[in-house]
């Protein structure tokens, strides 16, 4: 399950990467558990620590936005995946301090002897989560 901090709580929440959105890299929260922040941390130990970095390129810039996107996601779902039974990945970074976006740059190429876009898409911070077990 994945959780993420929203001020003195700790929710689940569900992944929603899309490049077409003003934040790209999003979560909503699903309900599904909800914890006081001071009562999750007594009750979890920190197991491990993951900065979760994507990078594409390509001739289309939405495509390339996407692709990375989509490659961040399953480093996200991976870790996710192999959680034992008690365990939980918890998002760390924070909006307005270390929150990962996205940054793309384009570059003129000559291709065939017409001038074309090439586009270089990165996630800059690293998306930044940890795994707690229950104490």
């Amino acid at each position: 399950m994945i959780l993420r901090r929203y001020g003195t709580t700790v929710q689940s929440v569900e992944t929603n990467f899309d490049s077409k959105a003003f934040t790209e890299i999003g979560f909503r929260r699903d309900h599904a558990y909800s914890s006081a922040v001071d009562d999750f941390l007594a009750g979890h130990t920190r197991v491990s620590e993951h900065l979760l970095e994507a990078a594409s390129e390509g001739d289309v810039q939405d495509a390339v936005e996407s692709d990375m996107l989509q490659l961040l996601l399953e480093q996200l779902q991976k870790i996710d995946r192999e959680l034992a039974e008690n365990e939980f990945v918890l998002v760390e970074s924070e909006q307005g301090q270390d929150y990962p976006k996205t940054r793309t740059r384009q570059k003129n190429v000559v291709v065939e002897g017409e001038n074309r876009l090439y586009f270089y898409s990165s996630v800059s911070p690293p998306l930044k989560v940890a795994v707690f077990r229950s104490s």
